[in-house]
């Protein structure tokens, strides 16, 4: 017994260990997109599918011993392809479509792999009912996704903060092959002395707990259906959560990780039960309690004064998930057949997994224009409970169930009527959903527009002479890259300047421009650059000739000839998140190279929950760069921002025009030095 459950949870440890650590090694290829996580949960969720389906398939049509020697025969192919490092040729180019671009890089890397491991948990399910016909097997289950559990929270604690992630793949891939040694070992043990049954008996034996088991019913449509829906609905808040936290907070292992977790410690406390009296799941006291969730999830998404609250947003949607997947998931146990059907069980219970993940991954970013998927799922599974309580008639609760979903329903139709207010324009892709918001006071010459990348103003502009010229937002003279164009200018006049701006936003920092000077903008997002044209007149009406560039910046200056910058400036949000590949040793190595002697970098490092000051200071040091952190604030309320200048010329940092708004960087002595193959945003949270 002791066999199959070492077995069983180290698969699942790997299983779950590998999802941070090939998103992380992939994120700085695709622009550090909270997206990429979300991708990546579509590609797990389905070959956790394909899994299952082949642990289905091979225990109805194989005999025991055969679909063993399979089994173990794909393990030694899959040991062949190790380590799981993306091979450098996946790096996108610009022009390709990068869930499908992430969906096949992850498939080459680590499919096999991932496939093999997904099916071990009710492959050795159905082997150990076969060593021990009298006991449970969904124990193991349960077993499984504490060892899951363990390895994602480890994960951001224990491996991130201590070892690179080349080891990180490096050791999981060693983890692998002891994963195929225990493997064929269970195997072996299971079928040791057994005749070589037929299919049809093995699936019989299997699940034999009395002798009456081959005349069990088999799960009607219905059953299926509904354990598709409750696994579906669980998988689908999982995803929209996860999103939402990872777009306002920061694309960090810890933003992925913990909604994961608390996914996976649902199905823990749901499945170690022996009986309903012994589970953790209570209905009369988790129905009350998702009523509650419910309403506060959507008045959070329907009030916007909430929406910059760190610990409020974690701990209530993070509080929220695990009670509404507890309940879809403690239905689930409810509703589960004889052990005889346990693969189908598993079966339907991955098709809704897979499905939710491809809902919120692949057909919302398709159909929908813009994040609605998160208040369409709380609406979604006040019904589902509700239609579940109909259906075993208990009155009350089906009417606090019909009055919750009426009041999701009102809240989720004010969010987005809310959301769209004053909305000239909004698209959406990959990237996120972009808004352009057009404000008309009475005072004519004061109207302006903004775009909004999900909570987050990322430029504005006012329309009409004489203001609609003048730089705005983070960008105002008196911020660190308008006090460094201005001096720039100042001391060589007449000199043809060349600026290179990492993020286009609005084109604000445009308006510094003038005749022969070249302003190169570096953008991921094609959507912002048609917008930055069509919407704002930044672009149009400088005298600077403008360039874009579209695709990653890193990778594109990688590539690019030396383009020799007076100023380089690093402004490349993602709502609240930075791509923390531009804040790296090495990306800073590759701006040098592009710059001239007494040239500038720039790094916009304004953030609600991350203090970035210190790496970037720390990467300086580590160059023999000269630092200036320049803060810009008002007592207005009008935007602030923080820059950080470095430069091999230290003259330029001690002119008035710098010094005047320049402080210390104080220093953080726990904080280690961030590489390509070692950051860890955790350690600068605010």
């Amino acid at each position: 017994m002791i066999l199959y459950a070492l077995t069983v949870f180290v698969s699942a440890f790997l299983l779950f260990l590998v999802q941070p650590i090939i998103a992380k090694q992939i994120l700085p290829w695709f622009g550090g997109s909270a997206a990429v996580w979300t991708t990546c949960l579509v590609f797990f969720q389905c070959m956790l599918l394909a899994g299952y389906f082949y642990a289905d398939w091979t225990t109805r049509k194989l005999r025991p011993t055969r679909q063993a020697m399979l089994h173990i025969a794909l393990i030694l192919v899959a040991i062949a392809l190790l380590p799981i490092i993306p091979d450098v040729a996946w790096k996108p180019t610009g022009d390709e479509v990068p869930s499908l671009r992430i969906l096949l890089l992850l498939g080459a890397t680590i499919g096999l792999p991932y496939f093999l491991i997904s099916t071990t948990s009710p492959l050795v399910q159905v082997w150990f009912s076969k060593s021990y016909p009298g006991a449970s097997p969904y124990r193991l289950f349960a077993l499984s996704n504490l060892a899951s559990m363990i390895a994602l929270l480890g994960y951001p604690f224990i491996f991130e903060p201590w070892i690179t992630t080349k080891q990180q793949a490096i050791g999981w891939s060693i983890g692998f092959g002891v994963f195929g040694v225990l493997i064929a070992a269970t195997a072996w043990f299971a079928f040791r002395g057994r005749a070589d049954e037929k299919p049809s008996n093995a699936q019989a034996n299997t699940s034999t707990v009395d002798k009456g088991a081959e005349h069990i019913a088999a799960p009607t449509r219905r059953e299926q259906f509904t354990w598709i829906a409750l696994s579906g609905l669980g998988s689908i808040l999982l995803l929209a959560i996860s999103n939402h936290l990872t777009q306002n907070i920061s694309s960090i292992p810890l933003m992925w990780v913990v909604p994961l977790a608390l996914y996976l410690l649902t199905f823990i406390l749901c499945f170690d039960a022996r009986d309903v009296n012994s589970s953790w799941y209570q209905r009369t006291l988790f129905l009350p309690l998702l009523a509650v969730m419910v309403i506060g999830m959507s008045w959070t998404l329907a009030d916007r004064d909430l929406h910059f609250l760190l610990y409020w947003q974690i701990g209530l949607f993070s509080a929220g998930l695990f009670i509404a997947c507890m309940y879809c998931h403690g239905e689930l146990v409810a509703l589960k057949p004889h052990p005889r059907h346990l693969t189908t069980f598993y079966l339907m219970v991955s098709i809704g997994g897979a499905l939710g993940a491809l809902l919120v991954g692949v057909i919302a970013p398709l159909t929908l224009p813009a994040y609605y998927e998160l208040e369409i799922s709380i609406v979604a599974l006040a019904a589902m409970a509700t239609y579940l309580l109909w259906r075993k008639v208990h009155i009350g609760f089906v009417l606090l169930g019909c009055a919750v979903t009426i009041f999701a329903g009102v809240a989720a139709v004010y969010t987005v009527i809310e959301f769209r207010q004053d909305v000239r324009v909004m698209a959406r892709n990959f990237y996120g959903t972009l808004r352009v918001k057009q404000y008309d006071p009475p005072s004519v010459e004061f109207r302006r527009r903004s775009l909004v990348h999900g909570a987050i103003l990322h430029g504005d502009q006012y329309m009409d002479a004489p203001y609609n010229r003048s730089a705005t937002t983070y960008y105002k003279p008196k911020s660190g890259i308008g006090r460094i164009l201005l001096l720039k200018a100042k001391l060589s006049p007449g000199i043809p300047r060349k600026v290179g701006i990492i993020g286009l936003g609005t084109g604000t920092i445009a308006t510094y421009g003038g005749k022969g000077d070249t302003y190169r903008f570096y953008d991921i997002n094609p959507d912002v650059v048609t917008i930055a044209r069509g919407e704002f007149t930044y672009l149009k009406d400088t005298e600077a000739r403008i360039e874009i560039s579209l695709g990653d910046a890193r990778l594109n200056l990688e590539r690019e000839p030396l383009q020799n910058f007076d100023v380089l400036a690093i402004d490349a949000f993602s709502s609240d998140s930075i791509p923390v590949h531009l804040i790296t040793l090495e990306a800073l190595e590759i701006y040098e190279k592009h710059m001239k002697p007494d040239g500038v970098i720039a790094f916009h490092v304004s953030n609600r929950f991350l203090d970035l000051k210190p790496v970037v200071n720390m990467i300086a040091d580590k160059r023999g760069l000269n630092v200036a952190w320049v803060r810009d604030s008002y007592d207005d309320g009008s935007t602030t921002s923080d820059w950080v200048l470095l430069s091999k010329d230290k003259t330029q940092f001690l002119r008035p025009e710098i010094l005047d708004g320049s402080y210390i960087i104080p220093p953080e002595p726990r904080l280690r030095l961030w590489t390509d193959d070692f950051n860890n945003l955790l350690q600068v949270l605010k």
